[in-house]
């Protein structure tokens, strides 16, 4: 049972209004799913959250359904996998009666350390590692077998972590904060990170041996010089050029000599 404060002639009073809060949040993580689906450069990922909310803010009483769902669609910007502590915790503080204004200043405060975490957490730790444990993997032989493994893994992880946020948020309202303290989200990021220099450190010597397999010997020597004369300019920054850069102009030189080469 949630309370949420109800306007009426004698002011604010609080009154119990029952939540079933299971259904809704199974709609709201289907919908979280699609949250970067209408991203704009005006309101970024805001009406996505708005219609990842929305089911979570139908219990609300008949008047402050309609204001609710507005400030919903507002601007937000952060971790898309992260989204839904955001998404939780502003149903959770709209049926706690909070004030519009403590709404849009509880989303905007958490656009920030949710970026910050989900950016840590998953694009610098979960997906390099589940993509170096697939690296090794096809190395190692088992072709399809890598790939199909590491859409499942990956996407599994995603989907808890989604679901872990979502139920914080909804659990912890205005007190959210306190979720991204959870010993849970810290021994995950504790974790990953080691896990992924692990992963990507062995991924690359198989790697490279399993792509250069069909050269001659003299090809490797090649690839190695190029690869170092690469690191070197990129290091030394004395001329302009960035890892894309030289990646295409390397591309455009080979194709140059395999086609001067026939």
């Amino acid at each position: 049972m949630v309370r949420c404060r109800v306007a009426g002639r004698g002011g604010g009073r609080v009154a119990p209004v029952k939540v079933n809060s299971s259904p809704a949040l199974g709609r709201a993580l289907l919908r979280l799913l699609t949250v970067q689906g209408s991203w704009n450069y005006e309101r970024m990922q805001g009406v996505g959250f708005g219609v990842a909310e929305e089911p979570l803010l139908r219990d609300l009483p008949r008047q402050a359904y309609p204001g609710a769902v507005a400030r919903s669609a507002h601007f937000f910007n952060a971790h898309p996998y992260l989204c839904g502590l955001a998404v939780g915790a502003a149903a959770r503080a709209e049926h706690d009666g909070t004030t519009p204004d403590q709404v849009d200043r509880l989303r905007t405060a958490l656009c920030g350390p949710l970026g910050s975490v989900g950016d840590q957490l998953v694009w610098a730790g979960w997906l390099p590692f589940n993509s170096g444990l697939a690296l090794v993997l096809v190395a190692l032989g088992f072709g399809a077998w890598a790939i199909g493994g590491f859409l499942v893994l990956y996407n599994i992880g995603h989907l808890v972590l989604r679901w872990w946020a979502l139920q914080a948020g909804w659990a912890s309202g205005l007190q959210v904060a306190s979720a991204l303290r959870h010993p849970a989200l810290l021994r995950a990021g504790a974790l990953v990170r080691p896990a992924m220099a692990l992963a990507l450190g062995a991924a690359l010597p198989l790697a490279a041996g399993y792509l250069s397999a069909p050269f001659a010997p003299w090809a490797r020597i090649v690839v190695v010089g190029v690869a170092a004369a690469g690191l070197l300019l990129l290091r030394t920054g004395r001329v302009a050029l960035n890892g894309l850069r030289f990646g295409l102009v390397t591309v455009a030189v080979a194709l140059l000599v395999a086609w001067l080469w026939r």
